[in-house]
C-alpha cells in the first residue's frame, strides 16, 4: 500500500532532521556525509538492523537531509511528517508487498523532484517482496534518474536477493546493549528503572516493543502467562489447549490494535463520499468500500502474524535460556524471573533436545511467515515441546 505516511515523531527544532535518530552515531555520519556532498552519494541504499533499532527512522531522517535544502527546517518537517511530495513511502500491512504496489513506486521514482533537491522513495520492510516483486525493482535501481534516491530496509541483507543487494549500498546499524535501551525507556516514558530495564530484556532490545511493554501491564502479563503455560505443556492435550489460548490471545490484540482504526478510515470514506452514517451505500460507490475492506483485513492478517511472531521470539529466547543454563552460562539470561523453572528443565532436558526445540520454533516462525495456519504451527511446535521429537 502506497503512503505519503510512515514518518516520526518532530524532534527538537534544533535537532532536525536527525534527532529522532537514537543510538547509531556512524549510520548518522555517513548519511549526513551522503547527503551534504553529491560525490559520496549512491542513489540506491539498503539500511540493514534488528527489529527496533531505528532503521526507519532513519530513513525517513536521511530521506528529510536529501529533499530539504541545508537549514530549511520547515521543509525538513514537512519530511518527517510523510507529508512532502517529493517523498514516496511505501509501508506495507499485509503479508508481502504486491507487485502492483512496487509497480507503483517504480513509476513514481521516474517523477522529477517537484520543490526538492532530489526525490526519495523509502520502502520498508523491503525483505517483504517475492522474487518476481523484487525483479520490479531492479532496473529502477540500477539506473535511477539522477535525483532519485532510494532507500530499502530490512533486517539483514540476507533477506534480499543477490540481485537487490548488489545494486544498493548497505549501512549497517549497530545492536543497543540492554542498559543503553532501558535509560531510553526511562527517559522517554518515566517508567521506574526496573521495569525498563526488565522490558528491555525481554524485548530484546527492540525499541518500540520495550517501549510497550513497559508502559502496559497487562503485555507483561500476558508474556509471562504464555511462557509459564508452555512450561507446563506435557502433552498433546496441553499443546492443543495452549496453542489455542496463543492464538486467541494474538486474535484479541491484532482486534483491539485494529478496529478503531478500521472504523475511523471507514467513516473517512464514507464522508469523501457524501454518505451520512448509517445510511445505505448506494451500488456505484460499494467497490470502493469494499476495496477498503479488503485492505483491512489483511492488515489484521499482518497484525495477527506479526502477534504470533511475537509469541515465538519470546519462546526462543526462553529455550535459548535453557541452552545457555546447560553449557553453565547462565549470567546472561533474558528470562531471569523464570530462572528456577529454566535451571530445572535444563537439568531435565539434554542440549539435544533443547536444539531441537529452538530449531522447532524458528522453523515455525517460517511458517508462519509463509502462511501456515498459524494454530495448526503452533499445536505441531508445542507437541516437539512436550516430546522432544519432530511430528
Amino acid at each position: 500500500m502506497e503512503s505519503s505516511g510512515g514518518g516520526v515523531a518532530a524532534p527538537a527544532l534544533s535537532d532536525v532532521p536527525w534527532g529522532a535518530v537514537w543510538g547509531q552515531t556512524d549510520a548518522v555520519k555517513a548519511l549526513q556525509d551522503a547527503a551534504s556532498d553529491p560525490a559520496s552519494l549512491t542513489h540506491a541504499w539498503l539500511i540493514t538492523g534488528p527489529p527496533g533499532s531505528g532503521r526507519s527512522t532513519l530513513a525517513y531522517a536521511f530521506a528529510a537531509a536529501l529533499i530539504a535544502e541545508p537549514g530549511d527546517e520547515p521543509a525538513m518537517r514537512q519530511v518527517l511528517a510523510g507529508t512532502h511530495p517529493d517523498l514516496t513511502a511505501l509501508r506495507t500491512e499485509g503479508v508481502i508487498i504486491s507487485i502492483k504496489d512496487a509497480r507503483a513506486l517504480v513509476e513514481r521514482s521516474y517523477f522529477s523532484p517537484s520543490l526538492g533537491r532530489y526525490r526519495v522513495i523509502v520502502m520498508e520492510d523491503a525483505d517483504r517482496m517475492a522474487e518476481r516483486t523484487s525483479n520490479v525493482l531492479l532496473k529502477a535501481l540500477e539506473e535511477p534518474p539522477e535525483r532519485t534516491v532510494w532507500v530499502l530496509c530490512a533486517p539483514s541483507d540476507a533477506d534480499l536477493l543477490p540481485t537487490i543487494r548488489s545494486r544498493v549500498r548497505t549501512l549497517r546499524l549497530r545492536e543497543p546493549d540492554v542498559a543503553d535501551v532501558a535509560r531510553l525507556i526511562v527517559e522517554r516514558t518515566g517508567v521506574d528503572p526496573v521495569t525498563a530495564e526488565q522490558s528491555a530484556r525481554h524485548a530484546q532490545r527492540h525499541i518500540g516493543m520495550a517501549q510497550r511493554l513497559a508502559t502496559d501491564a497487562a503485555a507483561r502479563g500476558r508474556r509471562d502467562d504464555t511462557l509459564r503455560a508452555v512450561l507446563r505443556v506435557r502433552g498433546v492435550g496441553d499443546a492443543v489447549d495452549v496453542a489455542g489460548r496463543i492464538v486467541q490471545a494474538a486474535t484479541d490484540d491484532a482486534k483491539a490494535l485494529t478496529a478503531e482504526r478500521d472504523e475511523a478510515e471507514r467513516s473517512s470514506l464514507l464522508r469523501t463520499l457524501g454518505i451520512a452514517e448509517g445510511a445505505a451505500v448506494p451500488p456505484a460507490v460499494r467497490s470502493q468500500l469494499a476495496a477498503l475492506e479488503d485492505d483491512q483485513k489483511r492488515r489484521a492478517t499482518r497484525s495477527l502474524r506479526d502477534g504470533i511472531d511475537r509469541v515465538l521470539t519470546d519462546l526462543e529466547s526462553m529455550f535459548r535460556d535453557v541452552l545457555m543454563l546447560q553449557f553453565g552460562r547462565g549470567a546472561d539470561l533474558i528470562n531471569r524471573e523464570l530462572e528456577p523453572d529454566l535451571r530445572a528443565l535444563a537439568q531435565a532436558w539434554r542440549p539435544e533436545r533443547t536444539l531441537t526445540v529452538v530449531d522447532r520454533i524458528a522453523e515455525t516462525r517460517r511458517n508462519v511467515e509463509q502462511n501456515a495456519a498459524p494454530l495448526l504451527a503452533l499445536e505441531s511446535m508445542l507437541v516437539t515441546v512436550a516430546s522432544g521429537r519432530i511430528p
